[in-house]
């Protein structure tokens, strides 16, 4: 059987607390057939300390809001 899932690194987009977050290089298992990202408790808890800790960030972009309307 052939493997459907590699191992990558992907960028992260998330919301905490009304702010909005990219986390870049972010170690994944991507399924080939469908794109879904999967990610180890490891690097989950590793995004989370990322965005509750008192680090700065390595860069801010500005990114334009749209509603859906």
């Amino acid at each position: 059987m052939k493997e459907t899932m590699i191992n990558s690194k992907v960028s992260y987009p998330l919301t905490h607390r009304g702010k909005f977050f990219i986390i870049e290089h972010v170690p994944a298992r991507i399924c080939l057939e469908t794109g879904e990202q999967y990610f180890s408790p490891k690097t989950v808890e590793h995004l989370q300390k990322l965005i509750t800790g008192k680090r700065k960030p390595t860069r801010t972009v500005v990114t334009p809001v749209f509603e859906y309307a």
